[in-house]
């Protein structure tokens, strides 16, 4: 304790020792009370990812073409789901496709076509994996909406006013309106030969089933 005035009375003397140890300690307060050190410090947070939804055109040619997009992605699905999965090997003859290669041949044109129109597949696509699948009829099924849901977004990912582009698809110099035309009748190719396929083995297309008619039985000849 440092040494104090002198010619204070022993009253003021205590007093004026409580005020110099009261001042020492919120001294000391003060100085460990003080700003943290860098490394103390929270790190500042990332900023977030904007995420940016396309939007659902209304109309216009995009806006159709998606309409025939959903048609095909219901039919193939609801037939890929009908067909039974031991029957995903079936072929008609040696050096055709079997069922389960229909689908995936569509599954990987879905993400080849869309990288056509300036969509790059994701980081995992293999056009060799996905055909290697055609036994599965599970992952198939699956692979066959992933692909649908990716081409979807190729869509989206386009512009009103490129209707008139210049775009080569299938080996044809056309316009990018006319690639979907192109595009669509793929899908009717392959469509229509899932559903013989489908027939060939005693499956339905689920859509039809509402519209079988019982054939009749053949009125008997009258007898003589």
């Amino acid at each position: 304790m440092p040494r104090l005035p002198t010619g204070l009375s022993p009253v003021e003397e205590v007093q004026m020792r409580r005020i110099y140890i009261c001042f020492l300690g919120f001294t000391i307060f003060v100085v460990s009370s003080g700003p943290s050190s860098p490394a103390q410090e929270k790190p500042p947070e990332k900023p977030r990812e904007i995420v940016i939804v396309p939007v659902v055109p209304s109309s216009g040619f995009r806006a159709e073409f998606l309409e025939e997009v959903a048609y095909y992605e219901q039919r193939y699905t609801r037939l890929a789901d009908a067909m039974p999965a031991e029957k995903y090997s079936w072929r008609p003859a040696e050096g055709v496709r079997s069922v389960g290669e229909v689908f995936t041949h569509v599954a990987v044109a879905n993400y080849s076509v869309a990288r056509t129109l300036g969509t790059t597949p994701p980081t995992e696509f293999d056009s060799k994996a996905i055909t290697a699948l055609s036994g599965d009829k599970a992952k198939v099924l699956q692979t066959l909406k992933d692909s649908f849901a990716h081409f979807r977004q190729a869509i989206l990912a386009l512009k009103d006013n490129e209707a008139d582009k210049a775009q080569n698809i299938f080996n044809r110099h056309t316009t990018l309106r006319g690639s979907f035309i192109a595009i669509t009748g793929h899908f009717g190719e392959h469509l229509g030969q899932s559903i013989a396929y489908a027939r060939m083995n005693g499956v339905v297309p689920p859509w039809t089933e509402g519209f079988q008619q019982p054939q009749e039985k053949p009125a008997d000849k009258p007898k003589p």
